[in-house]
């Protein structure tokens, strides 16, 4: 064995590539064990993935709940990916890196949770509403200003659909902590609007002619839980208006719930006209003020003209 002397007289170049080749030595016995650890975590993604997508379909097919079932599958997943990532540094003989990053999450968890405080609050709140959450996919919901059809359930985010064809991603927090409108968790939506009769008409029998129309519609529902009715709302300046409720099915809240309100209002139009009742726009008033006494205007009849 050579002493610090001689190891001072031995040449650059030699030590060079005494270094080298110990290096080359140390890699090549490094391999075997290198290679174990890489096979470990490409196993250990198969098995990851193949328990995810077990436990989804089995929480699917048990709760009958695709947001829930997809994050907790993801979830699993993730987590048996990290440990076999941990065993595997561990059998490639890295095991001080591996207690090396368990130490340094520890000690930076705190800097981590400042830093990282919204990602934090989101996937905890992902993890809230996959098992406690006031929608499931495809409800039609507003969240704060956003409307629109639930699509996804992630670990950040929870996605919309508006029916503007706009993807909406809203952080998990906000879920929580703003407040949800459910338009289509029973199926059922009241619609209303107002029609206006001139204040010669009898108002009882344009109810009772608004309440006919609405029973001819099959798109309309009434039952004993859902009662449409017609009140009296408003003495305007030119009409008396009278406001109806009428219930729809809301499970496709887009196209059918609208286009089923605006075909109920021309079908009360069009029943109000065929019995007679004018339906007037508003009156304008005009005041002469001064010396004026005479309103500078004229009527034309056009049909007289055309005809002319």
């Amino acid at each position: 064995m050579l002493n610090f002397q001689e190891l001072n007289e031995v040449p650059v170049d030699e030590k060079i590539w005494d270094t080298t080749v110990q290096m080359y030595d140390n890699f090549i016995a490094f391999l075997p064990r290198l290679g174990l650890g890489l096979a470990i975590i490409i196993l250990g993604t198969l098995i990851a993935t193949l328990i995810g997508r077990l436990t989804t379909s089995s929480v699917k097919l048990r709760t009958k709940d695709p947001l829930m079932s997809r994050f907790l599958g993801r979830a699993i997943r993730f987590t048996i990916i990290i440990v076999f990532i941990m065993v595997a540094l561990r059998a490639a003989g890295l095991g001080d890196i591996s207690a090396g990053i368990l130490a340094t999450a520890g000690a930076s968890a705190v800097v981590l949770g400042f830093a990282f405080k919204d990602i934090g609050q989101n996937f905890i709140a992902g993890v809230i509403l996959s098992f406690n959450r006031p929608f499931n996919v495809n409800d039609t919901v507003e969240i704060g200003d956003n409307f629109g059809r639930v699509k996804a359930l992630m670990f950040r985010y929870t996605k919309l659909k508006s029916f503007d064809g706009k993807d909406v991603y809203i952080p998990n927090s906000d879920v929580i902590t703003q407040p949800v409108t459910n338009y289509t968790e029973d199926g059922f939506y009241r619609w209303d609007f107002v029609v206006g009769i001139d204040y010669d008409e009898d108002i009882e029998l344009a109810k009772s002619t608004i309440m006919r129309a609405l029973e001819k519609d099959e798109k309309v529902i009434s039952d004993e839980n859902h009662v449409n009715y017609v009140i009296e709302d408003e003495l305007a300046t030119s009409t008396v208006n009278l406001k109806v409720f009428f219930w729809v099915d809301t499970l496709d809240f887009g196209w059918k719930a609208n286009s089923t309100r605006g075909r109920v209002i021309g079908r009360v139009k069009r029943a109000l006209m065929e019995e007679g009742y004018y339906l007037p726009a508003d009156i304008q008033e005009i005041k002469l003020y001064g010396k004026d006494s005479e309103l500078p205007l004229s009527l034309t009849d056009k049909r007289l003209k055309k005809d002319a």
